[in-house]
């Protein structure tokens, strides 16, 4: 018996018990779609994060203070800052202070919640915060400690009703101090990165159950010497960020700022490792190594259906076979040989298992692109995830095919031709 006659057959039986089929497939189904949901929405949230780090910040260098070691003459100045900046090595740096307070528009008295990265003139282009309109506070804006800001775009609709409130004002609030601002910038925060991600996702969870006034989160931008006055700090920082004049001086850079606040420190901590370096790009490695490690194990966790669907599968041809007992003992009495009735049998558990997979795809496939739509992540179904579930799945109607279809095979026709 050639190939397509065995197609014929199985397909006819599958056909023939159909609902019993259904539910059968219904465990390869579940595992498969779970399968190639899961990798789908880990490959592509993986690329979407890694490439979003590598464009924002691979050329930047954060310099971390280490608190649990560190005494309040560690902290980083604005000296610091500025000998730091004079290096050979660094273009740009700044602090990066980050407060939740509140927001205020008297114009339109729309107000919410307010997260404001602060920092000095270079903050933008350390922290990469591209400014679509108007512009960012400049050196002398924030050496006379001018209360000026940039705003998110989610921030300006929802405080002013636009996304350019180019000289509009608003009333931001951090530890019970009130400034009035003046809108100098629209910035786009789908372009930070890890800095601070976009306004319109994780900080909106932020502010859930902020009050029946508060519809939103604000993200501003202004300078951190006005941000010491509104928080009463000394002008003492635990984090900056530098980029260097080339890629290739990343870890110069880094280097030389580090030296250079141990010696500006070095009669407070000769001996203590006080200040963390870490290159940006570095992390980019290690979230790809964890985000991968964790999506295999889901997936490996999700596979296990598959072994239940392949059980399934196992039970209902041995089920098969024993109805059509009196069918194999004709046909071995004609002539057929034990491997003709043995790949029948297997050809039939093969396409149930197939047309399962096949299923499990196409549901998996779109459940994955819903989630990446309400997400609003990027991502595609690679030939590769599709090529890998539905491979998995034939192999599983191979591997739990073969007892039954060896016991159909190996069945005596006398004793098979008996049987009622």
């Amino acid at each position: 018996m050639n190939i397509s006659e065995n197609i014929r057959i199985a397909i006819y039986s599958i056909r023939t018990n159909l609902l019993r089929s259904l539910l059968t497939m219904l465990g390869i189904i579940i595992g498969v779609s779970a399968v190639i949901a899961i990798i789908t929405l880990g490959t592509g949230g993986r690329d979407y994060i890694i490439n979003m780090i590598r464009d924002t910040s691979q050329n930047a260098v954060s310099i971390t203070v280490n608190t649990r070691r560190a005494g309040v003459e560690d902290y980083i100045t604005k000296e610091d800052i500025d000998a730091i900046k004079k290096l050979d090595s660094v273009e740009y740096i700044s602090p990066v202070v980050i407060n939740v307070g509140s927001a205020r528009a008297p114009a339109s008295d729309a107000s919410s919640v307010a997260i404001v990265i602060s920092g000095t003139a270079d903050l933008p282009r350390t922290a990469n915060m591209p400014v679509e309109n108007g512009s960012f506070f400049s050196e002398e804006q924030y050496n006379s400690n001018s209360p000026v800001a940039t705003i998110s775009k989610l921030g300006a609709t929802m405080l002013f009703g636009n996304e350019a409130p180019i000289g509009e004002y608003v009333e931001v609030t951090l530890n019970n101090s009130t400034v009035r601002f003046r809108i100098i910038g629209v910035v786009d925060l789908q372009s930070m990165g890890g800095m601070a991600g976009d306004s319109g996702s994780m900080f909106d969870m932020a502010a859930m159950g902020g009050g029946d006034d508060v519809e939103g989160i604000a993200v501003l931008a202004i300078p951190s010497s006005v941000t010491d006055i509104m928080t009463g700090n000394d002008g003492r920082y635990d984090t900056c960020y530098l980029t260097a004049v080339d890629e290739r001086m990343l870890d110069t850079a880094g280097e030389a700022a580090k030296n250079t606040l141990y010696s500006r420190h070095q009669n407070y901590n000769p001996d203590k490792e006080i200040y963390m370096v870490v290159k940006m790009a570095s992390l980019i490695d290690i979230l790809d190594a964890v985000i991968s490690i964790f999506t295999t194990f889901i997936a490996s966790v999700s596979a296990i259906s598959l072994i239940v669907g392949g059980i399934g599968v196992m039970n209902i041809m041995l089920v098969s076979v024993t109805e059509r007992t009196r069918e194999i003992g004709i046909r071995k009495a004609l002539g057929a040989r034990t491997g003709t009735i043995m790949f029948q049998f297997l050809t039939e558990s093969v396409i149930l298992c197939a047309i399962g997979g096949v299923i499990g795809m196409i549901l998996g496939s779109m459940g994955a692109k819903m989630v990446a739509m309400y997400l609003n992540v990027p991502i595609g179904v690679k030939l590769s995830t599709v090529l890998l579930g539905v491979g998995f799945s034939s192999a599983i109607g191979i591997f739990f095919g073969i007892y039954p279809a060896r016991r159909a095979a190996k069945m005596h026709p006398i004793e098979a031709l008996r049987r009622e």
